[in-house]
């Protein structure tokens, strides 16, 4: 009789329990997150540095999580369609934002922006790409750029000073293939996207920052003659063997890193996302990584501007004051820090004033004195346009896989430009194209 007594109040203790722990759980508001890609590491970071001290922070919100991996855009598309979409929209680029708050997919920030003070945090060139017809709706995530790692031990050991200006570059790819050494360390198997990055360094050195601004805003044809000696520069880098033997096959991350740290590839055209795989590959390989603004026609570094995400709120959100809460908690000095510390290049965060910043000892000072010289060039006015911020969706999908026909000999560089010009064209006016901040 007393087991069975005990037995009883056992479970109504567990009963209760359980009840008391879903009557928490009901009285926080749950905010949903969809994520692109990680790795279990990446994922505990912010688990670790986002998630788990908002949600201390915030007792009465219950930040979740959801990875999504390549399938995101995809899966976001349908899913924003139907309403049933996350709270907190992240998408690949502000490319992404135009269209969706176009179709009524998207919640204005304005109100969020002056309740939280986004105007005197956020670097204004940032807070204008997220604009759509005069209205804020997307916040960037991290801003970035383009430009050319170099392995400056092989660099050191053959002779070889970083290029200033094309013909430089090309002399120095030229050398590195006399001596068996691919001169750019370059794949797209895991990323289609990076075809795209090579096509934004050819636009910028060649046609230069002012012919493009003149182009995104459609005073100049994508077919006028600066844009064709950009491709045609492009392809001949390519026909000439710069790229490698194995670009369809290689990674866009951590192989074309390794082929970089080894001394198999003397430079690597990518962006500022790749410092944490350049770092841990050089260690690796016991040499040392240098990186400079990509070299141009007339000499002076080019840093393309770049987005690689944008946080939104869904229009249709459940939770949406919880949603700009996060995106607030983001643009912090401790998030900035502590993910900027752990996952270089990924987490650079667009704040006015990093001054209050606390970085990880750790942090490669080749890292730090990039991010400062990004800095001073968009303070300045003095960047370019990375195609996957400023191309509305469609001309900038038809670039990516477009590029690969110019280079396997499929069509001509006028053909292409041609048809990229005649999709920036019917974008631009449907109201797609994404917002282009003046210089």
């Amino acid at each position: 009789m007393k087991k069975t007594q005990l037995l009883i109040a056992t479970a109504l203790m567990v009963t209760v329990s359980h009840t008391a722990l879903s009557q928490a759980a009901l009285a926080q508001d749950r905010v949903t997150w969809w994520y692109e890609q990680a790795t279990p590491d990446q994922q505990k970071l912010i688990q670790d540095h986002i998630v788990g001290p908002f949600n201390s922070a915030n007792p009465d919100e219950a930040l979740t999580v959801d990875y999504r991996g390549s399938e995101l855009d995809k899966q976001l598309r349908v899913a924003m369609l139907s309403g049933n979409g996350p709270d907190v929209v992240y998408t690949a680029g502000p490319s992404y934002v135009a269209p969706m708050a176009q179709s009524g997919q998207l919640m204005p920030l304005d109100d969020y922006a002056a309740k939280y003070g986004w105007q005197e945090r956020i670097l204004p060139v940032f807070l204008k790409m997220g604009e759509y017809k005069g209205k804020l709706y997307a916040l960037p995530k991290t801003y970035e750029t383009v430009g050319l790692f170099y392995n400056k031990t092989l660099f050191e050991k053959n002779g070889w000073q970083a290029p200033k200006t094309l013909d430089e570059l090309e002399k120095t790819a030229d050398a590195m293939m006399q001596a068996g050494i691919t001169p750019f360390a370059a794949g797209n198997a895991d990323w289609r996207g990076a075809n795209e990055w090579f096509v934004t360094l050819a636009l910028n050195a060649v046609a230069g920052p002012d012919n493009l601004n003149k182009a995104l805003r459609g005073d100049m044809p994508w077919t006028a003659e600066p844009f064709v000696k950009s491709i045609d520069r492009l392809n001949g880098w390519w026909q000439k063997g710069y790229f490698g033997k194995n670009y369809f096959s290689l990674t866009s991350s951590e192989q074309t890193a390794d082929m970089l740290a080894s001394g198999r590839a003397g430079m690597m055209p990518s962006g500022t996302w790749q410092f944490q795989n350049v770092a841990t590959y050089s260690k690796k390989a016991g040499s040392e990584a240098g990186f400079v603004g990509f070299p141009s026609a007339s000499g002076d570094p080019v840093f393309p501007l770049g987005v690689g995400s944008t946080f939104s709120i869904a229009a249709k959100a459940k939770n949406a004051d919880g949603a700009a809460a996060v995106i607030n908690y983001v643009f912090s000095p401790e998030v900035y820090g502590t993910m900027n510390s752990a996952w270089q290049g990924e987490w650079n965060i667009p704040l006015k004033d990093i001054s209050n910043v606390k970085m990880a000892s750790e942090v490669t000072p080749l890292f730090t004195e990039t991010m400062k010289n990004l800095s001073a060039a968009v303070n300045q006015g003095n960047y370019g346009y990375t195609t996957w911020t400023f191309l509305p969706p469609a001309t900038d999908s038809y670039l990516i896989n477009g590029i690969e026909e110019v280079w396997l000999k499929k069509i001509s560089t006028q053909d292409f430009l041609t048809k990229l010009d005649a999709s920036f064209q019917k974008e631009a006016k449907a109201g797609k194209a994404p917002a282009v901040p003046a210089r």
